[in-house]
């Protein structure tokens, strides 16, 4: 293996091929972002918003703690097979939202796609960052949250597209079962196990010693607060995914009491996640150039006026545009959160340290879910979505005052150098 190369450009063919799986990823969880809501109050007759939110509080859970395990597996037992388990738990999604008798079918169904989420999209994000070396994973993490996200938002719409002609269910999910059969297809045939990568980065990783893998509660608690830049990293992913599990049960109730159509909320729906994955591709190479921690802290901020616009505006024009401010601001931090992390920690123990990330990052969908809901049902839409944007005001001013910039000069120089130093785990 002395002739393998880190680097996008050196592993086209199997980083491309991670995009288009991501894209898959990220379709499935499009499929409920339109829909859901509605279908709680107009056929399960769910008034309350708590209740109604319900599904996007066992999503964020289920895929918080698979999130946490799916790090330690990926690094124990390898990326591959991490990726098919999670797109087998994956097939059962698309027919239990189509056929559901009861809520708690679909909540079941959130279950498992919140497993499936955090098995799939965590081990594309760790294989593209085996795959791309120190000096490009803010690129890299663009275009795996620009191909993810596109695809929420392609999904949404068109879910949104088929349900204002046939029906909130079943047709609309026809589609899941598209993305199911192509992504465990190629996760199973094409997909190369990316173990070679993380030993050649950590071959070249000159500036730390070898490490032994740290135990499971020591990177548990540096990563979530005794190291400030990680413990920034991760409160802040909690925030954006709190402002976002708001926005994915909120707003589209919001833009129904509006006397928005089926059709106009899936295109306000899309217009978000579109944004938001777009604007990656720039945001996530721009990190790379400039640094992370400024980045995140106007993302947080950008997220708040975006959530403000959306709130005080009454009409399609002013939706649309609030919705994509708080894509842009969203596209700021996503690639650059992931990139951070890897700056920080070391090939041994890095998939770990993202999967504890993405444990209190997508805790943030059940927490924005309750706290915007229970908000909600007591005083208002308006006065819950508020909320919400201070909090994510605050969040970025606490990285602003606690994170340092974790981009070192040599990663801007240094061909298949680090790109940052180690914890000290």
């Amino acid at each position: 293996m002395s002739e393998l190369k880190l680097g996008i450009r050196n592993n086209l063919g199997q980083f491309s091929l991670l995009v288009l799986v991501n894209a898959f990823v990220g379709a499935m969880i499009g499929l409920e972002r339109t829909l859901l809501p509605s279908i709680a109050e107009q056929e399960f007759h769910l008034a309350a918003k708590t209740a109604v939110l319900a599904f996007i509080v066992v999503f964020g859970i289920t895929k918080a703690l698979t999130n946490y395990l799916a790090g330690r597996l990926a690094d124990r037992f390898g990326r591959k097979h991490v990726l098919v388990g999670g797109w087998l738990v994956a097939v059962p999604v698309p027919f239990l939202l189509m056929w559901a008798p009861t809520w708690s079918w679909v909540l079941v169904a959130n279950a498992l796609l919140g497993i499936s989420q955090g098995l799939t999209w965590s081990t594309t994000v760790i294989m593209k960052i085996d795959l791309a070396g120190p000096n490009r994973r803010g690129l890299a993490m663009g275009q795996n949250e620009f191909a993810g996200y596109l695809a929420v938002a392609g999904s949404a719409l068109g879910t949104g597209m088929v349900a204002a002609h046939y029906g909130l269910r079943p047709q609309p999910f026809y589609l899941g079962v598209v993305f199911v059969a192509l992504g465990l297809l190629l996760s199973l045939v094409a997909v190369q196990e990316p173990h070679h990568h993380v030993a050649a980065e950590t071959r070249l990783r000159s500036d730390l010693p070898a490490e032994k893998m740290p135990s499971q509660k020591a990177l548990f608690w540096q990563t979530s607060l005794r190291d400030p830049n990680l413990s920034s990293i991760s409160q802040a992913g909690l925030v954006n995914n709190l402002n976002d599990g708001m926005a994915w049960g909120l707003f589209p109730l919001f833009f129904a009491a509006a006397q928005m159509n089926l059709s106009q909320i899936g295109t306000l729906a899309a217009i978000y996640p579109a944004t938001w994955g777009m604007a990656q591709l720039v945001t996530g190479a721009l990190s790379d150039r400039i640094g992370r921690t400024w980045l995140i802290v106007w993302d947080m901020w950008v997220q708040a006026g975006g959530i403000l616009a959306v709130t005080f505006s009454g009409r399609f024009a002013g939706f649309a545009s609030g919705a994509a401010l708080l894509g842009v601001g969203t596209a700021m931090v996503y690639p650059t959160l992931l990139a951070a992390i890897g700056d920080v920690a070391h090939p041994q123990w890095r998939a770990s340290a993202v999967g504890v990330y993405r444990l209190w990052r997508d805790l943030g969908y059940a927490v924005g879910a309750l706290i915007s809901g229970i908000t909600a049902d007591f005083l208002g839409l308006p006065v819950a979505m508020t909320a919400v944007a201070a909090l994510t005001f605050a969040s970025g001013a606490v990285v602003a005052v606690r994170m340092a910039e974790t981009l070192r000069p040599p990663a801007r120089t240094q061909v298949g150098g680090l790109a940052a130093q180690g914890t000290g785990l």
